[in-house]
């Protein structure tokens, strides 16, 4: 398929279904087209992915409320329910090869919290550069479904499934397999998000932890409220107010100063944030602490 000859090229209503991991995964469009157009905001029903990759041209993708700007080799992926447009540059159009999914419904997915499936079905939303050759494979897969050679429908089954596989690789930690086992790597992940808040509390973003991740800032806040119990901010916030509540011990250091070290624009910014979750001022705290360490060293003075 020569890309800057076509227009539009749609196989559509192909009757083509795999299973993969014991999960029937059910073949939609696959379509490239060229795009002079705009594409509306739009979502999908229940267990339906779109994955988006584009091959030339430019433009500006809305996912979610979100502006991205599109450039070559740029891939995203929409899950169900999740609003997108696209507006390509007039003077650049922008090239996408589309695939559309249609996944079970969740009574049959995997088990495997690592599987390619589970993760594939989990990422509602992704976007990035992609670094596993899905040009590569849209090419090959237009191929087989325009020659139509002995073979081409399971040729496009295997095409699909290295193509799940490849986005899955795009978001998550790449791990090689037998070397490191899902329990393992998601302590990993347990040990940077908590390094992160720990040195970080000051300047910490939900996007910064996301890259570190290599997840999406949806699927980090899941992560966080699965295992913390808490999103993204409050655990910001709980980091944040332990250190201040631990440089407050010292006489040396203002409240001002204590603010900005954890990351406050203003004192008074700081100071209702403090009041918020302690249910005291920090000067109170302070007074409060340094008084109970009074009693204590005179406790063990007479001792």
């Amino acid at each position: 398929m020569k890309e800057n000859a076509a227009e539009k090229i749609a196989y559509k209503d192909l009757n083509i279904s795999f299973v993969m991991e014991n999960e029937p995964v059910y073949v939609g469009n696959i379509v490239f087209e060229c795009f002079h157009r705009s594409i509306p905001m739009h979502a999908h029903s229940d267990n339906s992915y779109e994955i988006h990759y584009i091959s030339g041209g430019h433009g500006q993708v809305t996912v979610e409320g979100q502006e991205y700007e599109v450039v070559p080799n740029i891939l995203y992926i929409t899950g169900p329910h999740i609003q997108h447009s696209m507006i390509p540059d007039a003077s650049d159009p922008l090239s996408e090869y589309c695939v559309y999914l249609k996944l079970s419904d969740h009574s049959k997915r995997s088990a495997n919290l690592r599987s390619p499936m589970h993760l594939f079905r989990d990422m509602m939303v992704w976007y990035g550069m992609d670094r596993h050759r899905i040009h590569a494979l849209m090419r090959m897969l237009f191929e087989e479904l325009e020659e139509k050679n002995l073979g081409y429908r399971m040729q496009v089954e295997s095409l699909l499934k290295q193509l799940i596989i490849a986005c899955v690789r795009n978001y998550t930690v790449e791990t090689k397999e037998g070397e490191l086992s899902g329990q393992r790597s998601l302590d990993h992940q347990f040990l940077t998000i908590e390094e992160a808040f720990l040195y970080e509390y000051g300047t910490l973003t939900l996007t910064d932890l996301s890259d570190r991740l290599h997840l999406s800032t949806r699927q980090t806040q899941r992560l966080l409220l699965e295992h913390y119990g808490m999103n993204f901010q409050s655990k910001k916030t709980e980091a944040r107010m332990s250190a201040a509540a631990l440089l407050l011990r010292s006489k040396e250091i203002t409240i001002t100063q204590i603010a900005d070290a954890v990351g406050y624009s203003s004192v008074e910014h700081f100071s209702s944030a403090f009041r918020r979750y302690f249910g005291v001022s920090a000067s109170r705290y302070r007074t409060k602490m340094q008084e109970k360490g009074g009693k204590q060293n005179g406790t063990m003075s007479a001792s």
